[in-house]
Order: C-alpha cells, then sequence, then structure tokens
C-alpha cells in the first residue's frame, strides 16, 4: 500500500497545540525535552513487539514498525541538527524526505527488536545532547530547507511533538 506523502508544515505546533495527540509547546520548556524524550522511547519496545507490528491499519497510515523506524531516524535526524546548530553559525538543513527514506531503508522489513534498541539507543543520545545544552546557547539559530528559522530552544520543541505524536498514532490504530 503507498503512502500518501505528509506534506503538511507541522511548524505550526509552536504556536498552538495538536489537537490530535494533545502535545502543546506552550507547556513545556526545553529542559523538559530529555525526559519527554525518553519517556516516550520507553513506551516503543511494547509497541514493536505487538503481533501486528508490521499491519498497516490503512492505506494512509505506517504500521507500528515503520513508525518506530522513523521515530528512531527522528531521533537520529534531530541529533545532527542541534549538533550542527552548537557548532556552526546558522547552519541551513537540507530536505528530509521522510517518505523516501522509509522506501530506500525499508522500514516495514526491518527487525522490530533491533529497532528497538536502535530507537532507545538514539533516544538517549539526543536527550542527552539536549540536557546538556548550555543556557548561553539555546538562541543559537538553524534554518530548514523551506525557510523556517529555529533556534537551539524551538528545535526542542518542536522536534519532541514528532516522537509524541507517532506514539499517540501508534496507540489509537492498534
Amino acid at each position: 500500500m503507498p503512502i500518501v506523502p505528509d506534506t503538511k508544515n507541522w511548524t505550526w505546533v509552536l504556536d498552538e497545540p495538536c489537537s490530535e495527540c494533545g502535545y502543546d509547546a506552550a507547556e513545556v520548556e526545553l529542559r523538559d525535552v530529555p525526559g519527554l524524550v525518553r519517556t516516550n522511547a520507553a513506551a516503543w519496545p511494547a509497541e514493536l513487539a505487538r503481533d501486528d507490528v508490521r499491519v498497516r491499519p490503512d492505506d494512509a497510515t505506517w504500521s507500528p514498525l515503520e513508525y518506530g523506524a522513523h521515530v528512531r531516524d527522528v531521533f537520529r535526524v534531530f541529533d545532527g541538527r542541534l549538533l550542527r546548530m552548537l557548532g556552526e553559525d546558522a547552519p541551513a538543513f537540507a530536505n528530509w524526505d521522510q517518505d523516501t527514506t522509509a522506501l530506500d531503508d525499508d522500514y516495514a522489513g526491518q527487525d522490530p527488536a533491533v529497532v528497538a534498541e536502535q530507537l532507545l539507543a538514539a533516544a538517549e543520545v539526543v536527550a542527552r545532547r539536549f540536557e546538556e545544552v548550555p543556557a548561553d546557547q539555546v538562541h543559537r539559530t538553524g534554518l530548514r530547507s523551506d525557510g523556517a528559522a529555529f533556534t537551539v530552544e524551538t528545535l526542542g520543541l518542536y522536534f519532541v511533538h514528532d516522537p509524541l505524536h507517532h506514539l499517540h498514532d501508534v496507540r489509537r490504530a492498534g
């Protein structure tokens, strides 16, 4: 089943609550991000051990395995973006096409137990990286390929919505 690419500009989650998963960036501070990442990651192994881990609930929705592989990669991509923001002046990020990555890396064919291990490891790396951001660095900037500008702080608040939302997606479909 082909997935229809998600072309929404999700930066709106910085300005208003997500009506689907309930995430509200106005209620989150940068110092909350590591704990949210760790709590979210801790929930994924159970989802990746489900009997229906490879089953897509409908034509437009990834399977729990595909979502888990995506979340693992979100942790990795945003760790790289955070590193660049801390080490470079206003880096521009290349576009990351999540749907192409899902196909090219065969998310649906990956081993769920391996994905769970990798997701936990990637989550710990990015959680620790956000924990270690010096207070005088939270306003450093980076630019997404579509021109959206982030500070380290807004990047963290934007980023953490993704794994939270996808865990909600998987649980809603399960």
